[in-house]
């Protein structure tokens, strides 16, 4: 048995973990004049084990790069104490000067700063701009190693992002009590795998080393693996998880059911903030051959851009998801397939109940901010979940000047 119990405190929850968010001046000042926050770093008084997900987008960032090399040179068992974050600049199409500075900051960060062993860095803003140097380890001197500032760690790290994404449990179990905290960014050039996206998340559970990357892999599935706003895939997707195993307590079940828990909510939360979105949709897929099928037809709903705009518009139009079903490649038969927005159902095994008081059923339930849409593919047993988005007119103004 074990019950969650939510905290404040986002990714310092975790006994022996600090964070703070910094300025260093790459992000403008906010309306009002203050210095807007753009420089985070997560820190553990001792070493932790690190488990780590990356993009699967081949022209990987400067700092996956490093954070790869550095995980290899320790056989795939790296033990760290600081991760450091920088937004507005990606440093990816850097090439081998980009992985430089990264561990020329690095290098200057631990002269600074002597306790930090193995350091990983997390960028996330513009492709193919070198990283301003002067600027980020300006602010190394103002690195306070105790602070306890999750909240201002969560939004150092934004871009387009309107609101800050963090989460931490309390987790109570028959052998003793561990905590989990989370912070992630993420509003735009999300799409999976991993679905730009950066994600942290610390423990002091005891998580034993040859079972963390496999529970951050099944955390990560149901998540960040599904979900898109745009089925752009960034360069930068980064998932890492510090445990310190503080707490002497692990429990797997309830672990990985809190790391799942953590992670759907953190995911859903990116989708709910896609660059010009109003509505979070749930796009589940069931009856399916099997699951990969499912996901496969669930992730194409997902990323439909004719979905996503009628999805904007109000507009119940079946047709274009019963389209883009089709178009998947899997198994299907429309005198099988079933189509619900809700429970308001409009197709049904080559029926049409899409009458005009369906219609207003239907359009009047895509005004909630939060829509599922349920197909019943009606070929065997398979079922995902995928979350997106609709598609607005703010996300045309928010990428034609990104880089401004």
């Amino acid at each position: 048995m074990f019950n969650l119990f939510s905290l404040d405190s986002g990714i310092c929850a975790p006994s022996g973990f600090f964070a703070d968010g910094l300025s260093a001046g790459l992000k403008p000042p906010s309306a009002n004049g203050k210095k807007s926050l753009d420089v985070a770093f997560v820190h553990a008084h001792t070493l932790c084990d690190v488990f780590a997900l990356f993009t699967t987008n081949a022209f990987d960032a400067a700092p996956i790069k490093h954070a790869k090399a550095l995980i290899a040179a320790n056989g795939g068992a790296l033990k760290s104490n600081f991760v450091l974050v920088n937004t507005k600049n990606a440093n990816a199409m850097t090439g081998k000067e980009g992985v430089a500075d990264v561990q020329n900051l690095l290098h200057a960060l631990q002269e600074k700063h002597p306790q930090i062993h193995n350091p990983l860095m997390s960028s996330t803003g513009v492709i193919g701009v070198r990283l301003p140097m002067e600027k980020i380890s300006s602010v190394f001197s103002e690195i306070d190693l105790n602070a306890r500032n999750p909240h201002n760690a969560a939004n150092a790290i934004l871009t387009t992002d309107r609101f800050t994404k963090e989460i931490a449990f309390e987790v109570k179990t028959d052998s003793g009590t561990f905590t989990i905290g989370a912070m992630c960014k993420g509003a735009g050039m999300i799409h999976p795998s991993l679905a730009t996206m950066l994600c942290f998340i610390t423990t002091d559970a005891c998580v034993p080393r040859e079972e963390g990357q496999e529970l951050l892999r099944l955390a990560s599935e149901e998540s960040f693996n599904a979900v898109s706003v745009d089925g752009d895939m960034s360069t930068n997707d980064t998932v890492l998880l510090l445990a310190n195993g503080q707490s002497g307590v692990f429990e797997r079940e309830a672990f990985l059911y809190a790391l799942k828990t953590a992670l759907h909510k953190l995911a859903t939360d990116m989708a709910r903030d896609g660059e010009g979105a109003n509505k979070l949709v749930a796009f589940e897929v069931c009856g399916a051959k099997n699951r990969e099928q499912a996901k496969r037809a669930a992730r194409a709903l997902s990323c439909s851009l004719l979905v996503k705009t009628a999805i904007f518009g109000c507009d119940p139009n079946w047709g274009r998801i019963a389209s883009t079903i089709g178009a998947s490649g899997v198994d299907c038969d429309e005198l099988m397939l079933t189509i619900s927005f809700g429970d308001v159902c409009v197709y049904r095994h080559g029926e049409i109940l899409f009458d005009a008081a369906t219609e207003a059923r239907a359009a009047e339930m895509m005004r909630a901010e939060s829509l599922r849409i349920v197909c019943d593919l009606g070929q065997g047993d398979g079922v995902f979940v995928a979350y997106g988005c609709d598609l607005g007119y703010n996300y045309i103004k928010i990428n034609a000047d990104y880089r401004s």
